[in-house]
């Protein structure tokens, strides 16, 4: 039987406001997490982003926190960025109206004018970054003494900011009599401190974490050539819809945003660098389907919560591990499915590889080969390494002749090699002048846009393999081992038989 807001506690008047949205059933960390943070406990809650946790502490604040004093709010939610704060603010917000509760957001890149105004009529629970409080402190706009309900929100992600010692600074100003909810992707080190200090007896609570397959995306990770990145990423848009593209510098941000509309994709670039009126504008554009790409830097990870993103494209890949999960947070939300594509360049590879094994996702680094139907995006530095003239099965038509691209070192030859069969899995086998090894592929055919992407996926192992291409395998096998040009002879004639 499924539990519902009501059965855990959470009053009428917020349970019905949830009703009105379309929620009735809680997500596994709120169904956990909202009974003890009702009942008063300290909770140390780990939890990823995409999980539901801003109801998890929101509904217990919001369901006991009292009226406030101009300039002295009574509950006090800390998070690490804009984007971050304004969200919760957005979530929470609405539902405070039903209970005569007022929430306000403050952070830097605005002015100080409004929010010191929302300051002195009287603000019930204030969502902060930490830096543009300590400066509203210091000019005498707030006050926590009085602060009794204290949440940190993403606070691993605070710690990786640097922001430790201005919350702790700031925990040390709010209420000693206190109520304290910490939600955090990992537990240790910093946050672990921060629990010992600043909590009470906290009962802890873990929500499927992002670290494991719980994460209902399927990752890609492609071998691409650096100058190929942009019309990669402009198909894999058109395919999938609604993506966040991450990129390693703002400078990067605003130039793809640049390629990308040259390319007919409506992109917006939003960064540390932009205003906070233009994040926000960019961010409106995207979630209301004016632009389909939102291409973003680190900095706007965890803020960025937009219903429906259909996939997160790492266009540089992550820095580590860490930052690889909060980008594709993104995607595959709260229950939601979504598709995560990394573009590696061969540079890379090993990087990319170690992070793969950090976080345990065994996908292959496929390398990609475009399928042009007519030919007409054809780079100068590909050659057509095989044509075959196949019937599919999905949105192209019959009879059309596909070419399947490689990018080759300049001068270098490659022979023609038929595919006697364009189903998945197939088979494709070419040589290369320049040596006698043959090489003999797995492929597999996905859509893209109005035609098909063909994936590499490595070098066949005869598992799972069906009719013509099943005999290739043990022969391919046989073939890497010896590498003999008698071989490679009778490889092309049992192909060409």
């Amino acid at each position: 039987m499924t539990t519902t807001f009501a059965q855990l506690g959470v009053p009428s008047r917020l349970a019905d406001a949830l009703a009105t949205q379309g929620i009735t059933s809680p997500f596994p960390v709120q169904a956990a997490t909202i009974p003890d943070g009702l009942a008063g406990r300290d909770v140390c809650g780990k939890a990823p982003t995409g999980s539901g946790k801003t109801f998890a502490f929101g509904l217990p604040i919001l369901a006991k926190v009292e009226k406030a004093k101009r300039g002295r709010p009574r509950a006090l939610v800390l998070a690490p960025t804009r984007e971050l704060a304004e969200q919760i603010k957005k979530e929470l917000a609405p539902l405070a109206r039903n209970v005569g509760r007022h929430v306000f957001a403050v952070y830097g890149g605005v002015g100080y004018g409004g929010q010191i105004s929302a300051m002195r009529k009287g603000v019930d629970v204030l969502v902060a970054c930490p830096g543009r409080l300590e400066d509203l402190i210091e000019q005498g706009v707030v006050v926590l003494s009085v602060a009794d309900l204290v949440v940190l929100d993403d606070a691993d992600r605070m710690a990786d900011m640097g922001f430790m010692p201005s919350v702790m600074r700031l925990l040390d100003q709010t209420s000693p009599v206190r109520q304290t909810l910490l939600f955090s992707a990992t537990l240790d080190g910093d946050i672990a401190k921060l629990s010992k200090r600043y909590q009470t007896d906290p009962v802890r609570h873990e929500a499927a974490s992002v670290e494991t397959d719980e994460l209902d995306a399927v990752h890609h990770f492609w071998l691409v050539d650096h100058h190929d990145r942009t019309q990669h990423t402009a198909d894999l848009i058109n395919e999938f819809g609604k993506s966040i593209v991450f990129t390693r510098t703002r400078r990067g941000a605003d130039r793809l945003a640049k390629q990308l509309e040259k390319l007919g994709v409506r992109a917006v670039a939003m960064h540390g660098g932009r205003s906070q009126n233009q994040r926000q504008r960019a961010l409106d554009a995207f979630s209301s389907g004016k632009a389909r790409a939102l291409i973003a830097t680190d900095v706007a990870a965890r803020g960025i919560h937009v219903d429906e993103v259909a996939s997160v494209i790492h266009f540089d890949p992550a820095g580590d591990h860490k930052d690889y999960l909060h980008r594709s947070g993104r995607t595959a939300r709260a229950g939601a499915t979504g598709t995560v594509v990394t573009l590696v360049t061969h540079e890379q590879k090993r990087d990319v590889l170690k992070m793969q094994r950090d976080i345990d996702i065994d996908a292959p680094q496929e390398t990609v080969f475009d399928y042009i139907a007519d030919g007409s995006r054809t780079p100068e530095w590909y050659e057509a390494v095989q044509t075959a003239s196949k019937t599919t099965e999905g949105p192209t038509a019959e009879g059309t002749r596909y070419t399947f691209l490689r990018a080759l070192p300049q001068g270098e030859v490659v022979n023609d090699v038929e595919v006697s069969e364009f189903r998945e899995p197939s088979v494709v086998a070419f040589t290369s002048r320049s040596g006698p090894t043959p090489f003999v592929y797995r492929y597999r055919v996905e859509p893209s846009g109005a035609g098909s992407r063909v994936i590499l996926e490595g070098s066949i192992t005869g598992e799972g393999l069906r009719g013509p291409a099943a005999f290739l395998a043990p022969l391919a096998g046989k073939f890497f081992k010896r590498g003999m040009a008698e071989n490679l002879k009778a490889l092309k004639a049992r192909l060409e038989s």
